[in-house]
């Protein structure tokens, strides 16, 4: 059963940081893709960053030189470093495993963690 966990989130003053981890089991990360995602209060989920299961990354417009994804195969864990945090950071933040196989994609969703940063 493929199972991912987020952690890390937390309440955080405007211009801090924060780095989330989304640890898996009954996945291998390092063979997939993974994104993270955010959804605020009232808004729809967002895309923030990606990462492939060659390395290759890609961010949103929004969190582009704020945001670093980056994976721990050792672990089976990719994490979120989240710099220079603004009030409109404020949201749930999800990961999301791509298992691509011959015959589709299936998407597997972490419960999300909350960060709430204050002005």
């Amino acid at each position: 059963q493929v199972q991912l966990v987020e952690s890390g989130g937390g309440l955080v003053p405007a211009g801090g940081s924060l780095r989330l981890s989304c640890a898996a089991s009954g996945i291998t990360l390092s063979a997939n893709a993974v994104d993270w995602y955010r959804q605020g209060p009232g808004k729809q989920r967002d895309f923030l960053a990606y990462i492939s299961a060659g390395g290759t990354t890609n961010y949103a417009d929004s969190v582009k030189g704020r945001f670093t994804i980056s994976r721990d195969n050792a672990k089976n864990t990719v994490y979120l470093q989240m710099h220079s945090l603004k009030p409109e950071d404020t949201a749930v933040y999800y990961c999301k495993a791509e298992h691509h196989t011959g015959w589709g994609t299936t998407d597997y969703w972490g419960q999300g963690t909350q960060v709430t940063v204050s002005s």
